[in-house]
């Protein structure tokens, strides 16, 4: 059900999607949110002076929520390794200035904050990976869902209330609101994407050693041109996924992720 269009510079749409069977109290109603935002929009997590990537967090922390989980992915679109998933509680009281979408980090600066972010005794954090032989069997968004689901659970402390990035995660066990480009909107998220980045990003570079010729430590399983062109030269490896269009090809398969939607 779509509320509104608030406009500034740039349009900001909000959608929300309710259980209408829920009869508890409204504010932990139980909902799936989705954000848009803009920079140089006047509302949502720019408006003000507060810190942007802790809007929410600060948001439930005010409605009463104790524990904010932020949860991430990496690797969905690679054509080999495993995609992972990391979940992590920030403490309240802090700022953690310098977390922010691991996009946008350096691969140096992610390595330096994954230390400090594990390091932490503070810091309630998980990560999963999920390998290719059961993305096949599920799907990749199955196995990314999955692969979430698992994160959360190998917290110390159950979340109250957990930030997605993207869109909502069926049957995820937990209040959740999904935050489109959530790495850039929330620190928890952003957190939990530098974790889940720097430990697949490792996973392939030890692969890179036990399966050479790939060039996997440079391009991390991603369909490069150079990926694409060792695979057509070695065939696929043990870490590939073959229902993956490309690899399915080259394996005589018939692909069955061949067209995903994200």
């Amino acid at each position: 059900m779509k509320l509104g269009v608030t406009r500034s510079r740039t349009p900001v749409v909000h959608w929300r999607f309710v259980r209408a069977d829920w009869a508890g109290p409204e504010w932990v109603r139980p909902f799936f949110l989705i954000e848009g935002y803009s920079k140089g929009d006047a509302v949502g997590p720019q408006a003000g002076g507060e810190d942007r990537l802790l809007h929410w967090e600060r948001h439930f922390y005010r409605l009463g929520v104790q524990r904010v989980a932020g949860v991430d992915e990496a690797g969905r679109g690679p054509l080999a390794g495993p995609v992972a998933a990391a979940a992590v509680i920030l403490p309240r009281g802090s700022d953690w200035a310098g977390v922010i979408d691991s996009k946008q980090l350096r691969e140096a600066e992610r390595e330096r904050l994954y230390e400090v972010l594990t390091g932490d005794p503070a810091v309630d954090w998980s990560i999963v990976l999920v390998q290719a032989e059961e993305i096949d069997r599920l799907n990749i968004l199955g196995a990314t869902h999955e692969a979430m689901r698992r994160a959360l659970a190998g917290l110390r402390v159950q979340p109250d209330c957990v930030l997605v990035d993207g869109l909502p995660v069926r049957d995820l066990g937990y209040r959740q609101h999904a935050l489109v480009g959530g790495d850039a909107l929330s620190r928890s998220i952003a957190a939990a994407s530098i974790l889940a980045k720097v430990t697949r990003d490792r996973w392939m570079q030890d692969a890179d050693l036990r399966f050479p010729g790939y060039g996997f430590a440079r391009h991390k399983g991603y369909p490069t041109k150079a990926h694409l062109q060792a695979l057509a030269h070695l065939g696929a490896c043990p870490i590939h996924r073959r229902t993956f269009r490309p690899v399915a090809e080259v394996c005589g398969d018939r692909p069955d992720q061949g067209e995903l939607g994200f």
